[in-house]
């Protein structure tokens, strides 16, 4: 009875197997390049909740920080808005924008400009990526370099990171972050 059981497992799991053991096919048309258009993707999705958590916090508040050794949230603000400059510019080899040093104090309109250019430069960076150099090294942080995937995959995360504070900052002052506001019809 056990070996009719095996026996039958093993005949339903060949077409599984057989399928597993097959070398993957190079993707066709828009995922020709899976990394740089998963990175295009991740960056459409977080520029809408990352730009509106920006503007959801009052104005009054861009001064708060959770603990006397964390940011500010206007400083947080900056941190987004530098790191994508950076992280884009050394992925795409293109120059990041000449903006202004900002320290996090200015009024609030000023830095969610610098947070929606970002994303704007960004998006155009990232543009016209392609995933034939992903070994290649870039710039990165503390002068070091890297591979164009390591700095695309850090880019990504940094996104998850930095609006996780941003939504963090938000409920601290009684506001829903915007991946959490009811769907409107």
């Amino acid at each position: 009875m056990k070996r009719t059981m095996l026996g039958i497992l093993a005949v339903l799991l060949l077409p599984f197997i057989a399928t597993a053991q097959q070398p993957a096919q190079p993707a066709a048309g828009p995922e020709a390049n899976p990394v740089s258009s998963a990175v295009r993707r991740i960056t459409e999705r977080q520029v809408k909740n990352m730009v509106a958590a920006m503007e959801a916090m009052p104005a009054e508040k861009y001064g708060f920080k959770p603990t006397p050794d964390q940011m500010t949230f206007g400083h947080l603000g900056v941190h987004i808005a530098e790191t994508n400059n950076f992280l884009c510019s050394s992925i795409s080899g293109t120059p990041a924008p000449a903006d202004e040093k900002l320290a996090g104090t200015e009024p609030k309109e000023k830095l969610v400009a610098a947070v929606k250019s970002s994303f704007d430069y960004c998006t155009q960076a990232l543009a016209k990526m392609d995933d034939s150099n992903l070994g290649e090294q870039v710039p990165f942080f503390g002068g070091r370099k890297v591979s164009r995937a390591t700095a695309m995959i850090v880019l990504a995360a940094a996104f998850s990171d930095h609006y996780g504070a941003e939504a963090m900052y938000l409920r601290l002052n009684g506001v829903v972050p915007p991946s959490a506001q009811p769907k409107k019809d």
